[in-house]
């Protein structure tokens, strides 16, 4: 009987020695890991290639245009103008311009996809929106 009572407190005394210094070893790996992302975090680094976010982008359309959609909306004097595309991956091109007149609706396409007015005139479909 003893020696059974013995075993359950070698047993017990086991369990503790194993399961104390587990918070020890999970609170300080948290420390650890907090300080080394505080410090990469808060670290500068110059670099020599610096971002210019002040320029306008310009892209030269290269693909061919299928149809042109433009609804001119004769309340706000605006025209929406969607552009199919031959392109699997640009099916459509969206524009708004502040013109409800045709020939400067057919100018302003003309210009932002770099294509002949003329082209243009053969492609457009008006859609009047009162």
């Amino acid at each position: 009987m003893q020696q059974l009572s013995r075993l359950f407190q070698t047993v017990e005394l086991n369990r503790v020695k194993f399961w104390l210094p587990l918070p020890l070893i999970g609170i300080s790996i948290w420390f650890a890991g907090s300080a080394i992302a505080h410090r990469v975090l808060h670290t500068s680094y110059m670099s020599s290639n610096q971002l210019q976010a002040d320029t306008q982008l310009q892209m030269k359309l290269s693909v061919g245009v299928l149809m042109i959609n433009a609804d001119i909306n004769q309340r706000s004097n605006t025209t929406t103008v969607s552009i199919k595309t031959t392109d699997p991956d640009l099916k459509t091109l969206e524009y708004e311009f502040s013109a409800i007149e045709p020939q400067q609706i057919e100018t302003a396409i003309a210009q932002e996809i770099d294509l002949p007015i003329q082209e243009v005139r053969k492609l457009v479909r008006y859609r009047i929106i009162e």
